[in-house]
């Protein structure tokens, strides 16, 4: 089976009022657009072109859910900072919240599902930034020693010192969203305003936007405390189990686990569960998980190594690609115009639509422009 897939955007207040829209080739709804979800998910299942939705049709053929969620994604502001459970951390959240009675669809639920949620985003934009992962303590007492002398930022300076980065990093995190440091978080915000800091100008320029739109919040120091990653058009990042990320700013293709828990860490009016955060975040420092693609075949793949997904990428130039399928998959196109061909079934994709595939041992790509397609991992 090949068909359209389609789906509304969600209007996160994050989210770019015209990025997805022009992607589409259509005229804005006039909110916030911050992602297109095609996959079968609850939270916002995508519509076949024969008019089913995609969990009707999945259950139709006696498949179970996708293991994985495709997305566009479009930021104007930061999201909120944010990491993930491992399976195992999951399972046993959801099932303590379970028992406890916790409505699925409270405010202050943790665990919506038992699945853990890695993912990976490609830039389409340029560029696209992101904080991803802490940044070595070392580099960060070089930004500090730009931002003055002041109480807050001394202190700050003081908590980092030591020769344990990782419990360093994981007291000023607890201390900082448990409230207790507010002089911090007020003297750090009035110190990057005006700061110039050779080598993190950048940086220095997203932590001015994030003061500007989260005044007060005590994200503000965590995100001080963040790799930033600028992504130019193909490159990637991903974010594996409790690794703390926030997406800043940019047009991307996500793609993840089938799980909507998320453990925030600020920058978010949403409920913040400081000792569940602690519990799951890795506050080891180090480098931010850039995600660098392989050749595959005709194309390039983007494999994290988890059972859920692997995300190929096919550049085409008025030329036939067969792909070779293991189970399900989407075909999301990036640009130009792209067709999908199943046995006797082809459609036309435009930038920002989709197909879906289903009980087909190949789909073969053809037309001029960039494609990506999702499956599931390998060892799935």
């Amino acid at each position: 089976m090949l068909e359209t897939l389609s789906n509304e955007p969600r209007d996160y207040a994050w989210g770019s009022p015209s990025a997805i829209a022009d992607l589409q080739g259509r005229v804005p709804t006039g909110g916030p657009e911050a992602e297109v979800w095609f996959g079968d998910h609850p939270g916002s299942p995508a519509r076949l072109g024969d008019g089913r939705s995609l969990p009707e049709a999945r259950a139709e053929a006696g498949n179970p859910p996708l293991p994985f969620l495709l997305k566009i994604l479009a930021a104007s502001s930061s999201l909120s900072i944010q990491a993930h459970p491992d399976l195992a951390q999951a399972r046993a959240g959801f099932e303590e919240e379970e028992a406890a009675g916790i409505p699925r669809d409270a405010g202050h639920r943790i665990y919506r599902d038992d699945n853990h949620k890695p993912e990976v985003i490609v830039a389409l934009s340029d560029p696209f930034r992101a904080l991803v992962g802490l940044r070595p303590v070392a580099d960060t007492l070089r930004l500090l020693d730009g931002l003055g002398a002041s109480a807050g930022v001394e202190r700050l300076r003081a908590d980092l010192a030591g020769t344990d980065a990782s419990a360093a990093l994981r007291g000023v995190i607890e201390e900082v969203l448990s409230g207790r440091a507010e002089d911090i978080v007020r003297d750090v915000s009035d110190a990057v305003i005006d700061a110039t800091v050779p080598g993190f100008e950048q940086e220095l320029d997203v932590l001015r936007a994030i003061v500007r739109d989260f005044p007060g919040d005590a994200g503000i120091v965590v995100a001080l405390l963040m790799n930033l990653v600028v992504l130019r058009p193909g490159e990637a990042v991903f974010a594996p189990a409790g690794v703390l990320h926030a997406y800043q700013d940019g047009l991307g293709v996500e793609l993840m686990a089938a799980s909507d828990n998320v453990l925030r860490g600020g920058l978010t009016p949403k409920h913040i569960d400081v000792p569940q955060l602690l519990r799951i975040v890795d506050t080891e420092p180090g480098p931010a998980p850039l995600l660098i693609p392989a050749e595959e075949g005709d194309g390039e793949v983007f494999d994290p190594g988890v059972p859920d997904f692997l995300l190929l990428r096919y550049t085409l130039a008025d030329d036939r690609v067969t792909v070779p399928l293991e189970g399900p998959a989407i075909v999301l196109a990036a640009s130009g115009e792209v067709s999908v061909a199943v046995a006797e079934r082809d459609v036309t994709l435009s930038p920002g639509t989709a197909a879906y595939a289903q009980d087909e041992s190949s789909v073969t790509l053809s037309g001029r422009g960039v494609a990506y397609l999702a499956r599931p991992g390998r060892s799935a």
